[in-house]
């Protein structure tokens, strides 16, 4: 669509016109659209080829069903998009038709783009809110629980809004004892969002300095989706995520949402509501405190009612009436006791020394010396008595066993081998051999006579020369 509707006749060049350079045709060619197109065209079209080189331009290209045309949009113009643009978004690109020279092709140049169909800020929305929401920066196992009982309240706002006017109220109501610290900023328009994450930053890195901040609130009052803006950039985003301290956010409306409500702690509908869910009542704070101490008390009363009630029963007992009483109870016990083991050892020694003195007396009467020599007499004679005895005995023992002797040698094997015979054993084992079953060939054998062994080996078992 055209802004304005300018036609004109192109003119006729005349036949006899001298020969044209490539770029004098160009720039006739430049010419001639600038004087017949209007100067801003409107133009849809669904993006191709999209590429953004390293200088900042954005380079794509616009189709429809029938055709395309290449189109450019600078730097400056790219830096201000809300959305990103992506191959098959169909939008409205706002520019102007002209000739790029050095390659002879007519190309679109962009001065604003939007998406077709819906807002650029609501399609930028939606295109961060799926990022950021991959990312994990609104998984609520991250989110942090509010202190309940902040000493020191950070707000990130504007200095001149309705908002802070409402949290400072709000706050001072319900619980006066908290230091408030305001960190004022821009909440719209260019350069907000940087001020609202370097304030967010800020206040994290700065912290301690300040005697500790327990948490912040982030927000500002209602407006259009233009206005509340800058809470739906990215760099504020990032900010709330990487703040160590609870950020409650309260932007607009109960009905406005924002990037930043969404990564936040916790989310207020408004900047009253956040100022609420940043403190307590401090009322209710000192009824519930009453309660407690009322409950403690009541507690340590009872307690104390039994501890009074065992320490008059343990008083009434006789150990603790008089404590010392058994420790003197037992030291007369000991002294008794100590007292019969030295009569009873002085009775036992005594005893012993009697006894002793009457031993004495019975080996002094005895003579223990003379009786020994008398029985040293009577053990020679004893002695002598045994010697003659056992010599006795030897002989005859010594003529018996003579006996047994020639009765042995009479009825000896080797009387037999002295009248001509012989015995036959197995070399191996020494077995006495009885018949030929008992030898095989090659056994080698030991045959005994009286004179003497020989050994031979088996030829023939049944050979009966052997055994004639």
């Amino acid at each position: 669509m055209f802004d304005r509707d300018r036609r004109q006749t192109i003119p006729q060049a005349p036949s006899n016109l001298r020969p044209l350079t490539v770029s004098q045709l160009n720039a006739l060619i430049r010419q001639v659209l600038a004087d017949n197109l209007p100067g801003t065209i409107h133009l849809v079209g669904e993006i191709s080829n999209l590429s953004r080189h390293s200088s900042g331009h954005v380079y794509l290209t616009l189709k429809d069903d029938q055709g395309e045309i290449k189109a450019v949009m600078w730097k400056s113009n790219a830096a201000g998009l809300k959305f990103k643009p992506t191959d098959g978004l169909e939008v409205v690109a706002t520019g102007y038709v002209d000739v790029y020279g050095p390659r002879g092709q007519y190309q679109f140049y962009i001065n604003r783009l939007e998406p077709r169909g819906v807002g650029a800020l609501e399609l930028a929305f939606r295109q961060l809110h799926t990022r950021l929401e991959r990312e994990g920066l609104f998984d609520p196992a991250r989110k942090r629980k509010i202190p309940r009982f902040p000493r020191t309240i950070g707000v990130v706002t504007s200095p001149t809004g309705a908002a802070i006017r409402d949290i400072l109220h709000t706050i001072r109501r319900r619980y006066c004892c908290a230091s408030i610290l305001l960190h004022p900023v821009k909440v719209q328009g260019e350069g907000a969002a940087e001020e609202i994450a370097a304030a967010i930053a800020r206040l994290n890195r700065f912290s301690d300095s300040l005697g500790g901040i327990d948490v912040l609130i982030v927000g500002r009052g209602g407006g259009s989706l233009e206005d509340l803006w800058a809470f739906n950039e990215e760099v504020v985003a990032r900010a709330v995520h990487a703040s160590r301290i609870p950020v409650i956010s309260g932007v607009g409306h109960e009905v406005d949402v924002t990037i930043c409500d969404l990564v936040a702690d916790l989310r207020a509908p408004t900047p009253t509501a956040a100022a609420e869910l940043a403190c307590p009542v401090l009322d209710e704070v000192l009824d519930d405190l009453a309660g407690c101490e009322l409950r403690l008390r009541r507690a340590i009363r009872n307690h104390l009612d039994h501890a009074h009630r065992d320490l008059a029963g343990i008083e009434r007992l006789e150990w603790f009436r008089d404590p010392c009483g058994h420790l003197r109870r037992a030291e007369q016990q000991l002294d008794e006791m100590l007292s019969r083991l030295a009569y009873g050892c002085s009775r036992r020694l005594a005893r012993y020394r009697e006894r002793l003195h009457e031993i004495h007396v019975r080996l002094a009467a005895r003579q223990p010396t003379a009786r020994l020599q008398s029985e040293k007499m009577a053990l020679r004679q004893d002695l002598r008595h045994l010697v003659r005895m056992v010599k006795h005995r030897l002989e005859l023992d010594a003529r018996g066993l003579e006996s047994f002797h020639a009765r042995i040698e009479a009825s000896s094997y080797r009387q037999t081998l002295a009248r001509g015979f012989s015995i036959t054993r197995l070399k191996r084992g020494r077995r006495i051999i009885t018949g030929p079953d008992q030898v095989s060939p090659g056994d080698l054998v030991i045959t005994e006579t009286a004179a003497g062994e020989f050994e031979s080996r088996v030829e023939d078992p049944r050979q009966p020369r052997l055994f004639d």
